[in-house]
């Protein structure tokens, strides 16, 4: 029952409390590149967590089960930049057999979860933080999903701002980024929760 708690806390804590996009800006250019339309946004949340699930697992794998035990773990960025690489590469084969739709609708935006700051991050706070195998299970998935209910809340305010009377001046890019910086605040609410 404690194990389950704790996987509990930290799903929780990586979804809300320390949110990749909110506490630790990772992610911010997909943030605010893709988040104009929902289902855009929520393409793009589901191929992140897709694919920062299987990096953060496939490199604590590597670091803990190869790395270390041979003596290199100096190696580890280079591997994890592999591993992301490799799962990018599956899930945009993925996408452009079954949903192309959706593969032409993310454009340049599919080859760069490579360089996702919220994908190569999750693989290094695993480290730093120590976690266990179940751990970085869920650490990696609710980093991916903590991405997704980000950029999913972005574009539906940014779909509803389209309809806001407002001052020309704060059309697009400035009434974007306040939206952001007002959603950080909120979430930050978070961070007495749980440490």
């Amino acid at each position: 029952m404690d194990k389950l708690v704790e996987l509990v806390i930290v799903f929780l804590s990586v979804v809300l409390v320390n949110n990749f996009v909110f506490t630790k800006f990772l992610g911010i250019c997909p943030y605010i590149g893709v988040s104009s339309r929902v289902e855009m946004a929520f393409g793009m949340g589901a191929a992140v967590t897709f694919v920062t699930t299987l990096s953060g697992v496939m490199s604590w794998l590597v670091n803990v089960k190869i790395l270390i035990p041979i003596g290199m773990p100096y190696l580890k960025y280079i591997v994890f930049i592999l591993v992301i690489a490799s799962m990018v590469q599956l899930v945009e084969m993925y996408l452009r057999k079954f949903f192309r739709s959706l593969y032409d609708a993310f454009g340049i935006f599919l080859p760069l979860i490579t360089t996702n700051c919220v994908v190569l991050g999750i693989c290094l706070f695993l480290d730093l933080w120590g976690y266990g195998f179940l751990e970085s299970l869920v650490a990696s998935f609710g980093a991916g999903l903590g991405f997704t209910v980000a950029i999913c809340i972005m574009a539906g305010i940014r779909e509803n701002l389209r309809w806001a009377d407002m001052p020309d001046c704060l059309k697009g890019a400035p009434i974007t980024l306040i939206t952001a910086g007002i959603l950080t605040l909120a979430f930050m609410g978070f961070s007495g929760m749980i440490k």
